[in-house]
């Protein structure tokens, strides 16, 4: 029994068939009270201030009215920055997708046995999964130099990081009938694998794969703020400049496009599953 159990003292009911049992108090309230308690701490530490929020977002709104209408004739020079970005995300997603496949099967309890193996590699998963793109972004540029291989290898990262977390957790909840009826036969690991577990993950994993995609090309749109490449280099420089109707261009095609991306992954979801 737990200290808030041995506190607030459990329930006792009497069942119809006359067996007692013990009905314990709803966590709620500690729950409510350590998220108020978090609140303020958090307010006092970052200096949060909502009477500076109501009182200056109108800005906000003053340059979101810049943007507007937008100046159409600009389109023209975003079409290359945006299939720079759209390339980037497809290549990042497909490297980082493929190379999580390994590690997320070592990472998988379920087919290693060996506790230091998935350890190390989950540990690893983990460090990888807390570098922030734009900072992978940074050190890339100045390993390749400004541009687009940049911007691909942080989206890589990030995919490889994301996806592998996501599928080794799919593969643990996979029935592992099939896979050890197939081992016992003597068939060998890696068939098995393909043949009993992958149909059983391979429309989730396709799923995430999509997802990750659809959002690597909202993440690409700024990696171009650390120099690798894509629409965040003329987004940068358009805010700079304060050519604000040009960034409301930059801001509706990009929109476009991943409501375009977006439709067609739930497409080929549908088709997968």
């Amino acid at each position: 029994m737990g200290l808030y159990d041995k506190i607030f003292k459990p329930k006792k009911l009497v069942l119809a068939n006359g067996k007692v049992v013990e009905e314990r108090c709803s966590r709620a309230p500690l729950i409510i009270v350590l998220l108020v308690i978090a609140t303020w701490i958090s307010v006092k530490v970052t200096g949060f201030s909502m009477t500076t929020l109501v009182t200056r977002i109108r800005f906000f709104f003053d340059i979101l009215a810049q943007m507007f209408p937008p100046k159409v004739g600009y389109i023209s020079s975003i079409w290359g920055p945006l299939f720079d970005t759209i390339k980037m995300s497809l290549l990042g997603s497909f490297v980082g997708g493929v190379l999580a496949i390994p590690f997320a099967i070592l990472a998988s309890s379920n087919l290693i046995k060996n506790k230091v193996v998935i350890g190390v590699v989950r540990v690893f998963l983990s460090i990888v999964r807390t570098i922030p793109t734009l900072v992978a972004a940074l050190i890339a540029t100045y390993i390749w130099g400004l541009g687009t291989m940049a911007g691909t290898f942080a989206i890589a990262v990030f995919t490889f990081a994301y996806v592998g977390k996501q599928l080794y957790e799919m593969i643990e909840t996979v029935d592992m009938g099939a896979y050890e009826a197939m081992e016992a036969m003597g068939a060998g690991k890696a068939y098995s694998f393909i043949s009993a577990i992958m149909p059983q993950v391979l429309p989730a994993y396709m799923s995430v794969c999509l997802f990750c995609f659809e959002g690597n090309v909202r993440y690409a749109a700024i990696l171009g703020y650390v120099g690798a490449g894509g629409l965040g280099l003329i987004l940068n420089e358009k805010i700079g400049w304060r050519e604000y109707d040009s960034v409301g261009m930059i801001l509706i095609v990009l929109f476009g496009t991943v409501l375009i991306i977006e439709a067609i992954s739930h497409y080929i979801r549908k088709k997968l599953t």
